[in-house]
């Protein structure tokens, strides 16, 4: 039996820590020919690439147009055909209203927004077409937003927007494109805002208790959904936004 990626290209965006190394890890076990794998931190993204030879690190910030092309070129490297793009690179900051500022705002909205328009755009032309497959990393935020993270759930929102309207622009090329949308994760994401790895684990654990499925997820936990999409076994599946949340949304709507 043939694994569902065998000889297959996969870019996965934000590859050196949490979601996304956890997805480059199943794309490679289930027989990818090269996971491109892309991220400001060398270091992280070769940690990565140590869990399979089939990860090649690519280091890049793909919020510029120098980073989009780097990743273009790693592609063309490796026969000028992607099978499988994932937009999983992004950043989370507590945005409390009163005390918002521009940076922080256009970090958040350069990273999350511009940043996969850009690199989507620049990718297009490599896209296998039929056949190619598009999955974005969003947040339940993104439709269901709390406080203290306007501006990420702005972002998120965007995303859901982009992530159907192309979906429908790209149907009658027969690339597929959809997005999968955490509740909390246990990810470094929190401690990049400042929170101790104790602080990090106290938040998680109370956060545990609203959760109707009792816990936040791991990494590992999202990375199939992200596989399940991009695999040819659901090509009637696009424009779809799945959200993996132990059912928070149901507990707060």
């Amino acid at each position: 039996m043939s694994l569902p990626f065998a000889d297959r290209t996969v870019l996965v965006t934000g590859g050196g820590t949490g979601i996304g190394r956890a997805a480059a890890l199943a794309f490679a076990r289930q027989g990818a020919a090269a996971v491109l794998i892309t991220g400001r931190r060398k270091e992280r993204l070769d940690e990565t690439a140590a869990g399979h030879p089939a990860i090649v690190p690519v280091p890049a910030d793909v919020t510029t147009q120098e980073g989009s092309e780097a990743a273009a070129a790693a592609v063309r490297a490796r026969g000028g055909r992607l099978d499988v793009l994932v937009h999983n690179a992004g950043i989370f900051r507590f945005t409390p209203l009163g005390d918002l500022d521009a940076g922080t705002a256009r970090e958040v909205l350069e990273t999350n927004v511009v940043g996969p328009l850009l690199l989507t755009g620049r990718l297009l032309p490599l896209l296998r077409s039929p056949g190619g497959s598009i999955v974005v990393v969003s947040s339940r935020g993104g439709h269901n937003p709390g406080p203290n993270s306007s501006v990420y759930s702005a972002s998120k929102a965007a995303v859901h927007s982009f992530t159907r309207s192309w979906a429908a622009e790209l149907s009658d090329r027969g690339i597929r494109v959809n997005a999968v949308a955490p509740g909390f994760v246990r990810t470094e994401a929190y401690e990049a805002n400042g929170l101790s790895r104790e602080e990090a684990e106290g938040l998680f654990a109370g956060v545990a208790g609203t959760v109707p499925l009792g816990r936040v997820a791991e990494p590992e936990e999202i990375a199939p959904w992200i596989t399940m999409l991009a695999s040819a076994e659901h090509a009637l599946v696009t424009g779809q936004i799945v959200t993996v949340d132990g059912g928070l949304d149901i507990a707060t709507t």
